[in-house]
C-alpha cells in the first residue's frame, strides 16, 4: 500500500479504536495472526501495529503463539468472551435450550468452550437422576480424552493440531485414554468426517459422552454441546442414539450466537 494511502487509512481510525480493532480482527480470524496480516488488513503502519500488539500482550489480552511470531487471544480476551456469553439475557435463552435437551434425553447436558489448556464448562443442566457425575461450571477438562475436547481438536488446522499434540505428553486419565498422538490424529479425522465426537470412559471410568460442535457463521467451532451419563444407565452405543436432539439443539444455539453477534 502506498505511504499516502496508508497514512490516510491510519488517520481514519481513531487512536482509541486501533487496539480494539486489532483484538476484533484476531477474534474474527480465529487463528494465530502475524503482524504483517494486521498491517495489510487494517492499513496501519508497522510500528503502530507492533506497539499495540506489545501492549495487548503485556496486559494479557493477546499472547504469542507457538511460533513466537503470531498472536492469539490471551487470558483476558478469553475471559471477556466468556463474560459476554454469560450475560444474563444470553444465558437465560441458552439455558432454556440446554434444559430442553436434558429433559428430552434424561441426562446432563453441557456447553463447553475451548481454552488454552482444555475445554471449560460454560453452562450445564443436570439430570434428575440421583446417580450423576459432578462437573460444575468453570471446570476445565483435557482436550485429548473428552468428547468436547476431541470435537474441538478435530477442527484445528494440521499445523495448529501438531503444535498442541507436540507441546506435552498425552496424560492417561483412565486405562482407556488415548495417549498416542498418531492414534488420536486418526480418530480426530473420523470425528471431523462424521461431525460428532465420543468419550468411552476415556476421561472418567464409568462415564460415556457424546459432543457436537456449535459453529459460527464462518463454520468455525465456538463451543461444543455434549451429554454424558454413567455407563450403568447408558453404554456409548446407546448415548450415540441421542445424536439427533443434540444436533438440533446445537443449531438453535448457533442461531442464538449469530443473533447476538449481529446486535
Amino acid at each position: 500500500m502506498p505511504n499516502d494511502a496508508m497514512t490516510s487509512k491510519e488517520t481514519q481510525i481513531p487512536t482509541n479504536l486501533r487496539l480494539l480493532m486489532i483484538l476484533e480482527e484476531v477474534a474474527r480470524l480465529g487463528v494465530a495472526v502475524k503482524p504483517a496480516d494486521l498491517i495489510e488488513t487494517l492499513g496501519l503502519p508497522k510500528p503502530t501495529v507492533h506497539r499495540l500488539l506489545q501492549t495487548a500482550e503485556t496486559e494479557g489480552f493477546l499472547q504469542r503463539d507457538l511460533d513466537g511470531r503470531s498472536y492469539g487471544p490471551g487470558d483476558r480476551l478469553r475471559s471477556l468472551a466468556v463474560n459476554t456469553m454469560s450475560s444474563e439475557r444470553v444465558r437465560t435463552a441458552r439455558l432454556a435450550i440446554l434444559k430442553g435437551v436434558a429433559e428430552k434425553v434424561g441426562e446432563t447436558c453441557n456447553l463447553a468452550i475451548p481454552d488454552r489448556e482444555g475445554m471449560t464448562y460454560l453452562d450445564r443442566v443436570e439430570t434428575k437422576w440421583p446417580l450423576r457425575i459432578q462437573l460444575p461450571r468453570g471446570t476445565q477438562v483435557p482436550f485429548h480424552c473428552t468428547a468436547s475436547g476431541k470435537m474441538y481438536l478435530s477442527t484445528l488446522r494440521s499445523a495448529t493440531l501438531n503444535g498442541v499434540l507436540d507441546a506435552q505428553a498425552l496424560k492417561p486419565e483412565t486405562e482407556k485414554s488415548i495417549t498416542s498422538p498418531d492414534i488420536l490424529r486418526a480418530e480426530l479425522k473420523v470425528i471431523g468426517e462424521r461431525g460428532y465426537s465420543t468419550d468411552n470412559e476415556e476421561f472418567m471410568t464409568g462415564m460415556a459422552a457424546i459432543a457436537v460442535p456449535i459453529l459460527d457463521p464462518q463454520g468455525r467451532l465456538v463451543a461444543t454441546l455434549s451429554i454424558h451419563a454413567p455407563v450403568q444407565r447408558y453404554q456409548l452405543t446407546e448415548i450415540i442414539g441421542f445424536l439427533a436432539p443434540l444436533q438440533e439443539a446445537a443449531e438453535k444455539l448457533a442461531v442464538l450466537y449469530r443473533s447476538e453477534s449481529a446486535t
